[in-house]
């Protein structure tokens, strides 16, 4: 039951969050700070999201194959590779290295 009650407190939370962007005047919205954090704010949380993804395993620093792929995907944006050829390059050695190990 305590499932279900976690699930029915993020789901009032989350529709209290789209309430309360709905609420705010629009001369806040068009400080350039606010647009300025607006515009980074997606950027800042997929990053976040694929260093967790990428270096953690449940409470400990994992350096495994991931990392490479995330690192030949760098290399390649660096490179200025199209996007799917990034994703097929981290595939590619992520997968080849899983292979040789």
């Amino acid at each position: 039951m305590n499932v279900w009650i976690a699930i029915g407190l993020t789901a009032v939370g989350c529709y209290a969050v789209k309430l309360a962007g709905l609420l705010v005047p629009g001369a806040v919205l068009e400080r350039p700070l606010v647009r300025r954090l607006a515009a980074l704010l997606p950027v800042a949380l997929l990053a976040a999201l694929t260093a967790q993804q990428t270096f953690g395993d449940g409470r400990e620093l994992v350096l495994d194959a991931r990392v490479l792929g995330v690192g030949a995907a760098g290399v390649a944006l660096l490179l200025r590779a199209p996007f799917l050829v990034v994703v097929g390059v981290a595939v590619a050695v992520t997968a080849g290295v899983r292979a040789l190990a």
